[in-house]
């Protein structure tokens, strides 16, 4: 891509970003749904056809691989989903195989059970008050626009960043999603990450690198940063730093949609405050394993067998294998 077309395209997307105000309505209206046939539509690599998503989502999916929908989750659910995590903080709630992290500049010998000492907490499929996110319909009916009706729900993750110490290990390198999945077709596969409060570039809102869908799945690797790097923070090593970007500015409900191989990162909470999301990635159940032998995600099956193995005492020779979990018919 060129300049002037990356330049071009980042001002399309700054418009549609523009577009409505920061609580009301969706990031595009989805009351004009288009009927099937009142036109002749394109041909869609990205979406499936529904009611669902206007053509004008759709068309900009397609060339930004990412959708932001407005005021998507309710402030009721959003403060069930808070209470939960405080109380799995505070070790009232023990969900079985939920894995409980926290920022690399935390010494071993400052770990206090509390909401300032997580930093993320990972596969909480065994929580049911957690786990109503991935099944809420309203996530759902969108999921369904990017993997087709056969949803299931992958990975999940509340995000907990914390205030940075100092060290800037609270931000998140540019990566792809696509690299910790050993499944396939990414073409159905869809992460949807939901602000739990107003998030900006001073906590440490997420950057996407728009169209960057359309590429392949580049090597990662951790990045050599002095003040250190959580476990699993891989990033990608080779990316255009003159490429266009967008920092998604989301109120709390605000939710975006976004392909596996879009590159996106998270800044460094600058603030005092622990800025929250919560997220799952969804994929067709007609999605099926590779084998990541010989590729660029071998490093992600060693690490995570060897984690795995130190936690559960599974052997480490086992070969990744996501669990899956099956969502209730739509």
């Amino acid at each position: 891509m060129n300049q002037r077309q990356a330049a071009a395209r980042l001002r399309v997307v700054l418009g549609h970003l523009g577009q409505t105000s920061a609580r009301t309505g969706v990031a595009y209206s989805t009351s004009r749904a288009v009927s099937p046939n009142s036109f002749h539509p394109p041909q869609f690599q990205y979406t499936q056809h529904n009611a669902v998503l206007s053509l004008e989502q759709r068309k900009f999916y397609e060339e930004n691989g990412f959708l932001v929908i407005k005021s998507l989750v309710s402030d009721a659910d959003i403060q069930r989903f808070r209470d939960q995590f405080e109380r799995i903080c505070r070790g009232e709630v023990k969900p079985e195989q939920m894995m409980i992290m926290r920022d690399v500049s935390i010494a071993k010998s400052e770990y206090i059970p509390s909401e300032r000492m997580i930093s993320k907490i990972q596969d909480f499929q065994e929580d049911k008050e957690l786990f109503r996110y991935c099944t809420l319909p309203e996530i759902l009916k969108y999921v369904e626009c990017f993997t087709g009706p056969n949803i299931m729900a992958m990975h999940a993750m509340l995000i907990n960043k914390p205030p940075d110490s100092g060290k800037k290990t609270s931000r998140h390198p540019l990566h792809q999603d696509l690299h910790y999945f050993p499944f396939r077709p990414s073409n159905k596969i869809v992460c949807a990450w939901t602000a739990m409060e107003h998030i900006d570039r001073n906590n440490g809102c997420l950057c996407v690198f728009p169209g960057t869908h359309k590429g392949y799945l580049k090597p990662h690797n951790y990045p050599q940063w002095e003040g250190g790097v959580n476990l699993m923070f891989y990033g990608i090593q080779d990316y255009d730093e003159n490429s266009p970007r967008v920092h998604l500015v989301m109120e709390k409900g605000d939710t975006v949609f976004f392909h596996p191989l879009l590159i996106h990162g998270s800044g460094w909470n600058r603030t005092q405050g622990y800025r929250k999301a919560i997220s799952c990635h969804f994929a067709s159940a007609d999605c099926h394993y590779i084998d990541v032998k010989g590729t660029s995600q071998e490093i992600v099956e060693r690490e995570v067998m060897e984690l795995v193995h130190r936690l559960y005492g599974i052997p480490k020779d086992t070969s990744l294998q996501v669990r899956l979990y099956e969502m209730k018919d739509l």
